[in-house]
């Protein structure tokens, strides 16, 4: 509790004029996880203690009478106020301080201090919490604050993990830890706001963060999205979240938020020490949903994620003491984030993943952009602290052509291009590098589609791909050319996956020819060749966190190509939110043991929300807080490979920043 280490301030006697300097208030950031009572002042006039009245709150002169009440940051300098019956006290519109059942904006109070005093404020409203009709409401008091017992228990989520972790660097200097090099956190920002259910923090807490959500009960909207792009079962039992969990998590629930910050605590806890956080937009799928917060332009949907961002490190600094002691540190330089990493924290690099970049479509092969864009748009993007972005992702664009995704993916996706640039992918057969097969090879299975039900124009023909490996026939445009030449300026770094062949090849190419390493792939969306490329360049390499077998069997086969020595540190990429499914519960043969010994020397137990206790045996990876199970079962899995592996993974974060530093050189 902060408020401990100041007790002698909170109980010094301070004149009411002293406490009412105007210049003298301050945000207060010592009261997160508080138990006190509060005694109220209305310049020389005592008012008393604070006390739970019927539906309210009152006043009273013993001290014995006041009612304890249980502080929580909701972000820096903001509080709740929960009595000893759990409800919060909230600014009601008839003027007095109620007592509420649930989290809302007048809930919300805004904190100063001075000289031992404090002064609260709803946040939604700017009334002054004080006197109002003789009871608690709003009015002009400063508070007195002292420590006290019996508040009622703030709704939180443990770690489950204890123990002295090893240094985040070691003795030369080098990172020591692992990274997630694709996460998407912000996604409870993206698409317009509404397509994904819960939240990595709330200002409310967990209780608000992941409560259910009514679009993805059974058969609405949400719920059969999901059904259709992760196979769930659209009649669902009670989507009822916090505190149950019955129906999601789940490693494959995947509008519905898996990386709640308490999760990413754990995972860091453990041993991980970047989190590359990726910003994702995608323009067709937003209009598509029925409901947004936000615009679906994607620069829109990419500067709202940004905000997110920061407001979510500004909350776990809230809920650490105050600006920068929280434990999630935003990275902007490499040298940023080797500061962090001394300090053992968690430093999360920011990445952008979507489609129309800087509004860079193309309409039937027209760009919607100018070299000045790029520009305008780099230059926004590095102020906001962007490190590397996807030039390319699921749709061809100004600047080249996609990889396919394939099976009914691929169809459904191939249609977000049409509407996204008014024409399909287009195909050939090649050999060599692929960029996938295509469901679409006859006229019976295009007709079986049923694309007349997607209000597609009329007259519109599906078209027909040939058997076998094909390749996209476009490859990078001018407008490519530049940005990534732009970016090698900048030393900012590529994310090759996604591109289509010829793209990727000829990026690679551009590269090569400026001796540039900020190159990456990092959740298995390349062809090994292409990967090898990556590889020469001195760049970085990282495997989607699907299932162990999986991930074993690619990293071997990396470490098997012609420059797969060059790996000195392997990453994972989770890809979590991003509309793929984690990773499924491993064989029940070979079960991973609670508790554990995480790959940092750290104890590691079972991970209990609300009424829901995870296990990676039966839940795979439903939440972020089980990849720090997940890594220390695959170093398990790994057999005789286990001391490379875990060499490889824990100097992934070492890898990553030598990388990001040699591109910036």
């Amino acid at each position: 509790m902060v408020l401990a280490g100041s007790l002698a301030v909170l109980l010094a006697v301070v004149s009411p004029a002293a406490a009412l300097a105007a210049d003298a208030w301050t945000p207060a950031h010592d009261l997160d996880d508080a138990c006190v009572t509060l005694h109220a002042y209305a310049g020389s006039t005592d008012l008393g203690h604070l006390r739970r009245s019927s539906g309210g709150y009152g006043f009273t002169s013993s001290a014995a009478a006041a009612e304890p009440f249980r502080f929580e940051a909701t972000q820096l300098g903001r509080y709740t106020m929960r009595d000893t019956a759990g409800a919060l006290a909230y600014q009601s519109v008839i003027g007095f301080v109620l007592a509420g059942s649930s989290y809302g904006d007048r809930a919300d109070w805004t904190v100063s201090s001075a000289n031992g005093r404090y002064r609260l404020v709803s946040t939604a409203t700017g009334q002054q919490l004080g006197s109002f009709l003789g009871r608690v409401g709003a009015g002009s008091a400063t508070l007195a604050a002292t420590p006290a017992t019996g508040c009622a228990a703030e709704p939180d989520v443990a770690t489950g993990v204890t123990g002295t972790a090893a240094p985040g660097v070691d003795t030369a200097g080098r990172l020591d830890g692992w990274i997630d090099a694709h996460a998407h956190i912000t996604a409870g920002a993206a698409f317009g706001g509404d397509l994904h259910c819960g939240d990595a923090y709330a200002p409310g807490g967990v209780t608000v963060a992941l409560a259910g959500c009514p679009s993805h009960a059974t058969l609405g909207v949400g719920a059969l999205l999901e059904a259709l792009i992760g196979g769930t079962d659209p009649v669902n039992s009670a989507e009822d979240g916090w505190p149950t969990f019955g129906d999601w998590p789940q490693h494959n629930t995947l509008l519905h938020e898996q990386s709640y910050f308490r999760g990413i605590e754990r995972s860091w806890r453990a041993g991980q020490r970047v989190l590359n956080a990726l910003l994702v937009a995608n323009r067709v799928i937003c209009e598509l949903y029925p409901s947004r917060d936000t615009g679906c332009d994607e620069m829109t949907q990419l500067r709202a994620q940004a905000a997110y961002l920061t407001s979510m490190q500004d909350y776990v600094d809230a809920q650490s003491g105050g600006p920068g002691k929280g434990w999630f540190r935003l990275a902007r330089t490499p040298a940023e984030v080797r500061q962090i990493a001394a300090q053992g924290k968690l430093a999360v690099t920011i990445g952008v993943e979507n489609s129309e970049l800087f509004g860079c479509r193309e309409v039937n092969d027209v760009p919607r952009c100018t070299t000045a864009d790029i520009d305008a748009g780099l230059d926004e993007l590095q102020a906001i602290g962007v490190s590397g972005l996807y030039p390319v992702h699921k749709f061809d664009n100004a600047f080249g052509g996609t990889r396919f995704d394939e099976g009914t993916t691929g169809a459904a996706l191939n249609i977000g291009n049409l509407i996204s640039t008014g024409h399909w992918w287009t195909a050939t057969s090649c050999t060599g590098p692929a960029d996938n097969t295509q469901p679409l090879v006859s006229d019976d299975i295009a007709k079986l589609l049923g694309l007349g039900g997607l209000n597609l124009p009329a007259g519109t023909i599906a078209p027909v791909y040939p058997s076998g490996p094909i390749c996209n026939t476009r490859g990078l445009t001018a407008l490519g050319a530049y940005l990534i030449n732009r970016m090698m300026e900048r030393g900012m770094i590529i994310h090759i996956d996604h591109m289509g062949v010829r793209t990727a090849n000829a990026v690679l190419d551009l590269a090569e020819r400026a001796g540039y390493p900020g190159v990456t792939s990092v959740h298995s969306w390349a062809d090994p060749a292409i990967v090898d490329r990556v590889l020469s360049l001195g760049g970085f390499v990282a495997t989607y966190a699907f299932g162990a077998d999986a991930f074993l069997g690619e990293w071997r086969t990396n470490r098997a190509l012609p420059h797969g020595d060059r790996i000195t540190g392997y990453g994972v990429g989770s890809d979590v939110n991003g509309l793929g499914p984690q990773a499924p519960p491993g064989p029940a043969a070979t079960p991973l043991s609670y508790p554990f010994t995480a790959p940092n020397g750290t104890t590691v137990t079972r991970q209990v929300m609300g009424q829901r206790t995870f296990d990676l045996n039966t839940d795979g990876v439903a939440q972020y807080g089980l990849y720090a199970d997940w890594v220390t079962d695959l170093i398990r899995r790994a057999g005789p490979d286990a001391p490379l592996l875990r060499r490889q993974l824990m100097g992934g974060a070492e890898a990553y920043t030598v990388m990001w530093e040699r591109a910036r050189a």
